[in-house]
């Protein structure tokens, strides 16, 4: 039996569809790419925007249009927030949310023998515990996710994310160092730690873990050559998290820390529980506790209430912060998040004036931040080639380029050049 997978969205949701191909080949099933004719199609959806829910729509009724014969399983964030939409897609024969996922098999061979359409959605905010499917073998790909966190309880009033997913549940800390081994033992020079709610790993287990508890286990895997974090909110960076950054140079100096917003009257409308002053002040902590530390964040243009003077003190904040990198959004409806019942929505054509301007400042914002590294030697682990030019990530996160004859999944040391694309260009010193 031959089955195709494919994903929407996060690096969590990534992970995830990773473990369930795991189950499938653990059952005997050959996994083929999502184009191919196969017997059962596994679409994880995301629903964090509405193009979001749009695009997983189109992708299933494509999976049923290449065989109408075959499985069509759906599982994810979209499934959990919309299973009866879900339902209702022709084709569509296994609906799961964001848990049970460890049964997809079970359900998909169900549906082989049985009418109707399988699954079940949980009650997903009485869900108390971490999921844990390990992985079982070699993702293609010379960086790894590890999923260590799931689920969120910040509430933003523009996100779905906390109904999809419900409470902050947490890996125990041996089995994020056994995932961690195995990856290691696969051949993997980085690892990258990602979670819904990354900065609140730990709050469900006894005995006051926390993030850095996590990263401890993960540093202690030996081969291990570097480890990286997904994104984490300013607030709930810790002084033991900083000196684990200090004090061991596998540890990426790359922190992605989203900001949503420049304007304070935005921030508090969003929900998010810092102003611009305070976030003003973390930043600056943040490099002043780790010298020459990377910053990325996300910016969320034109939530509803943003006035023109609103939009101008972001960008007036934006141009104070020394970001490397900045994900520039349009604010995307999603319905039953308190957002978006507000009648001050901001028109689409305003929106997209705005990103226009936002994601200026944030290109040269990037061009500067890797002009001060040319002439500069780095590290890099390349990660793919294609002709005969292969890139791969610093580990504050710029992406290079070159021509020298280098191994994908390798690091080597690089002097940078000059700008080039969306990074830079460099040749081999060592």
């Amino acid at each position: 039996m031959k089955v195709a997978l494919t994903t929407l969205g996060c690096k969590v949701n990534q992970f995830e569809t990773e473990t369930m191909e795991g189950l499938f080949k653990q059952r005997g099933y050959e996994v083929v790419p999502f184009d191919a004719c196969a017997d059962v199609y596994v679409i994880n959806t995301c629903s964090v925007t509405s193009l979001g829910d749009r695009k997983s729509r189109q992708i299933i009724r494509r999976a049923h249009r290449e065989n109408p014969q075959a499985i069509v399983a759906v599982c994810g964030c979209y499934a959990q927030v919309a299973p009866e939409e879900i339902r209702a897609i022709e084709g569509v024969r296994v609906v799961l949310g964001t848990k049970e996922r460890a049964h997809i098999v079970d359900y998909v061979e169900k549906a082989m023998h049985e009418d109707g359409i399988q699954g079940t959605i949980t009650d997903i905010m009485q869900a108390k515990t971490f999921e844990d499917i390990p992985l079982y073998d070699s993702p293609e790909r010379t960086r790894a996710f590890l999923k260590i966190e799931d689920g969120c309880q910040n509430f933003c009033s523009y996100c779905i994310i906390p109904y999809a997913r419900g409470p902050v549940k947490s890996r125990q800390p041996e089995h994020v160092r056994r995932e961690a081994e195995k990856l290691v033992a696969m051949g993997f020079k980085e690892i990258v730690l990602t979670g819904i709610h990354l900065g609140a790993y730990g709050r469900d287990l006894s005995g006051s873990i926390t993030l850095a508890d996590a990263c401890r286990e993960v540093l202690s895997v030996p081969g291990l050559k570097r480890l990286r974090l997904g994104s984490l909110e300013s607030i709930e960076l810790s002084p033991e998290l900083f000196a684990l950054i200090r004090a061991d140079e596998r540890f990426c100096a790359h922190l992605h820390l989203p900001l949503q917003a420049g304007s304070d009257k935005v921030l508090k409308d969003m929900n998010r529980h810092y102003d611009t002053a305070e976030f003003a002040r973390l930043i600056k902590h943040v490099e002043q506790e780790v010298p020459g530390v990377a910053i990325s964040t996300d910016i969320i243009v034109g939530f509803p209430g943003e006035t023109e003077e609103d939009f101008q003190q972001g960008l007036d904040f934006v141009e104070k912060m020394n970001f490397a990198r900045m994900h520039v959004f349009p604010y995307s409806h999603r319905t039953g998040t308190p957002a978006a019942a507000r009648k001050d929505q901001v028109e689409e054509a305003v929106k997209k004036e705005r990103v226009h301007r936002m994601q200026a400042l944030a290109d040269r914002k990037a061009e500067e931040f890797h002009k001060s590294f040319i002439g500069r030697e780095m590290r890099v682990l390349f990660e793919t080639e294609k002709d005969g030019i292969t890139d791969g990530l610093t580990d504050n996160y710029i992406r290079v380029y070159t021509d020298d004859a280098v191994d994908c999944g390798e690091i080597y040391t690089v002097k940078i050049d000059k700008l080039w694309r969306d990074g830079v260009w460099a040749h081999c010193v060592r």
